[in-house]
């Protein structure tokens, strides 16, 4: 189960938060016990980016075997 402080992947784009699929975020909060999550995501020098409250089914756990990839935010 992901719990606070976790990190997650985002599973879909939300071109609303400037976020895309795959990008790498915090869990700050869980609600109803894991039915959404309230996630950050910051640029890797520690800037939020955008913190969202999404549904289950739009993040995953991070993979043993997986690393980050940078890329430009507008």
């Amino acid at each position: 189960m992901i719990k606070e402080l976790d990190p997650v992947v985002l599973t879909k784009d939300l071109p609303e938060e400037g976020l895309q699929a795959g990008d790498v975020g915090c869990i700050v909060m869980v609600h109803a016990g894991g039915a959404g999550y309230e996630v950050e995501f910051a640029t890797l020098t520690g800037e939020t980016i955008s913190v969202v409250t999404v549904p289950a089914h739009a993040v995953r756990a991070v993979g043993d075997r997986e690393i980050p990839h940078a890329r430009m935010v507008a």
